[in-house]
């Protein structure tokens, strides 16, 4: 097997595309684009919460638990895609094992299934206006709490 540069070239093409296609759509948006520059677009955007405030403000548990259940379901969804590249290879009739590989994934379907269903029926991906003043009213509970233990600490 002898090393040809020439089979790498659609790697390379690929790569040319895609830089196409993002300098021209970046092009195209500064050449097109409007250009108001009001006080409200020029103001940093975080998490969706204004920065008003100290930075050192606490947030809701909410935000962190939403992070964590999109790695979680990303990392989760990853094992899918090593699966789907062997499901044909491990059913083939010299290894006989298409029935065990199905229903392990049908397993760990289910209980990927399961663990969306609890964090929906526990409301983690409620964001309706009271879902959002209990986040607020949390976050200030916590606040109040470190206060005191930290005039407790210094007296």
């Amino acid at each position: 097997m002898s090393f040809n540069l020439v089979d790498y070239l659609p790697i390379l093409l690929m790569f040319v595309v895609a830089a196409g296609f993002a300098v021209t759509f970046i092009g195209l948006s500064q050449l097109v684009g409007q250009r108001k520059r009001t006080r409200t677009k020029l103001m940093p955007y975080e998490c969706g919460k204004d920065p008003v405030g100290s930075a050192r403000e606490r947030f809701s548990v909410k935000f962190y638990l939403i992070a964590m259940i999109f790695i979680l379901f990303d990392i989760e969804v990853i094992f899918l895609v090593p699966w789907a590249v062997v499901f044909r290879r491990l059913s083939a009739p010299e290894y006989g094992l298409s029935n065990v590989v199905f229903f392990e994934m049908i397993i760990f379907i289910a209980l990927l299934a399961a663990g969306l269903i609890y964090v929906i029926k526990k409301g983690a991906f409620d964001w309706t206006e009271n879902a959002r003043r209990e986040a607020e009213a949390e976050a200030r509970l916590l606040d109040v709490t470190d206060r005191q233990r930290a005039k407790k600490k210094a007296a």
